[in-house]
């Protein structure tokens, strides 16, 4: 990351502290935000503060297996959140919760995610990848910016708690040094060490979901953010967790888009263990202008 910008353990304990939110009562809880540069709140951090809401009222030997949410307005960075946890219902099985994410008096995030205890059953998966290069043969983010000085604008002095590893180029790139390419591959993981709760590393997951999955839809036109580009933002964001994982631990996330239409984008991502196993699967549809349109 550029210099400045906290990485590493420290950015994994800040990750940590955001996802401890203070608790008003049995269904209310506060989550802080971090003042940046950009006005907008990271969709993935409200998502993440959203589900371990939620999660916060469910006996703990249910683990979470799906989230379906949705960004109605930009939350502020700088002001906390409140989330209002719904108990929609406890079965023998399965709870179910809805979570609503307020600030300033308004609804900027809603997310409904079900929470089931562990049982065995079927079991397949249609196969990782092949041929991917490992994330140790990849350029770090911090090798990969300094390609690009004149990108380090998009990146603010918050703390940045995900080692990243893009396989090919990524959105941010300048306009002309991404040529189309059906998927976005890209290796992640927290940049540190997560305590062994696996709430905490669902949303991790979550948190770093949002970040690449709508690049895959400029991916397929070789296009890119920002000046020369275009810009976007989440419209909603859906996340099922098929397998036990580490969030700490390497990932590959696949992505590609199905469809792009109308000024909007749909993308879906897969995320796979080093091993092989396929631990997630992720959709969201996206905004998608042209800048100045």
């Amino acid at each position: 990351m550029p210099d400045g910008v906290a990485s590493g353990q420290a950015a994994v304990d800040y990750l940590i502290s955001l996802l401890d939110l203070e608790r008003r009562d049995d269904h209310t809880f506060v989550g802080i935000t971090p003042v940046v540069g950009l006005q907008r709140v990271y969709g993935g951090h409200v998502a993440a503060q959203a589900l371990v809401a939620a999660g916060r009222t469910v006996d703990p030997s249910r683990t979470v297996h799906s989230l379906h949410g949705y960004f109605v307005r930009p939350g502020e960075s700088g002001q906390p959140i409140e989330y209002q946890v719904e108990n929609i219902r406890d079965g023998r099985s399965f709870s179910v919760r809805r979570s609503v994410a307020v600030q300033n008096g308004k609804t900027i995030f809603f997310m409904s995610a079900s929470f089931h205890r562990h049982e065995e059953g079927l079991d397949h998966q249609a196969p990782a990848p092949l041929a991917v290069p490992g994330p140790e043969e990849l350029p770090t983010m911090r090798e990969k910016l300094a390609r690009y000085p004149e990108r380090l604008g998009i990146w603010t002095a918050a703390p940045w708690p995900l080692d990243v590893r893009y396989v090919g180029e990524p959105g941010w790139v300048p306009p002309g040094d991404r040529l189309p390419d059906p998927h976005q591959r890209v290796w992640m993981r927290i940049d540190g060490k997560l305590p062994d709760d696996p709430l905490l590393h669902a949303c991790a997951l979550a948190y770093a979901s949002d970040m690449t999955l709508l690049d895959s839809v400029l991916s397929v036109h070789g296009e890119v953010w920002g000046p020369g580009g275009v810009i976007g933002a989440s419209l909603d964001h859906a996340l099922w967790f098929h397998r036990p994982f580490r969030a700490d631990e390497w990932f590959l996330y696949d992505c590609w888009s199905p469809s792009a239409s109308g000024g909007r984008g749909l993308a879906t991502g897969r995320m796979f263990t080093v091993e092989g196993a396929n631990i997630a699967t992720a959709v969201q549809e996206g905004l998608l202008r042209r800048v100045g349109a």
